[in-house]
């Protein structure tokens, strides 16, 4: 954590100890994931009593909702600006501030008090959808959100070799410096394709078509 702000990492709250806690280095989350990744496949196999085969196809397919979950996440709730002060102010917090500064390598992955209580209530669902086969599916879902945050991270402080990374850094930059109201997909760029929104879309009049103008309203907000 990056406890004092910068020309880098602006402050994003007035009060200096709660500004602090916005902002998380990217090791936070393979420390964290990673052994819980590993944790949860073993339950699986060990105490659960789903045999390794069928542990790691739930693995897949819980890694596969992830990346469905991401696209339509950023789509919807990341991009969604309530017609209100406090709405604009929430939106800002969650993700406009992404968009605002999105050279900040301490704000783009999420603080592990919120990914660490999203993970136990990810994982009651599950445990309550599927029972005993909850743990291998959760341990992919862990997996493909611990792969966004990297892959995001990369993309932004990277330096891709490969035509496949190449692809995916312009994907995001499209969405971030042409057109917000399309390329949704961070870690994959399937679901654009499948959902219509790969192309390159100026923003709209629509309430998510707001973003930009929100984004500067809040930017002057916090200079002033």
């Amino acid at each position: 954590m990056k406890s004092r702000a910068t020309s880098e990492s602006p402050k994003m709250f007035d009060n200096t100890f709660v500004d602090a806690f916005s902002r998380t280095h990217f090791s936070v989350v393979p420390l964290l994931y990673g052994p819980a990744v590993g944790a949860l496949l073993w339950y699986s196999v060990a105490r659960a009593g789903v045999n390794v085969t069928t542990s790691l196809v739930l693995a897949v397919l819980g890694f596969v909702l992830w990346t469905l979950a991401e696209y339509w996440l950023h789509r919807t709730f990341f991009h969604w600006v309530p017609n209100s002060a406090f709405g604009r102010r929430m939106h800002f917090i969650v993700h406009g501030v992404h968009h605002q500064w999105p050279n900040d390598k301490y704000r783009l992955v999420m603080p592990p008090a919120v990914s660490i209580a999203l993970f136990f209530i990810f994982l009651g669902l599950y445990w309550w959808l599927m029972g005993r086969f909850a743990w291998a599916f959760h341990a992919g879902y862990v997996l493909g959100y611990g792969y966004y945050d990297l892959m995001h991270y990369y993309i932004h402080h990277g330096r891709p070799k490969s035509a496949y990374f190449k692809h995916l850094r312009r994907h995001h930059m499209v969405h971030h410096f042409k057109a917000p109201t399309s390329r949704f997909g961070v870690s994959w760029t399937l679901w654009d394709r499948i959902f219509g929104t790969f192309g390159q879309r100026a923003p709209t009049s629509t309430r998510s078509g707001t973003l930009g103008r929100a984004l500067s309203a809040e930017a002057r907000r916090r200079t002033e």
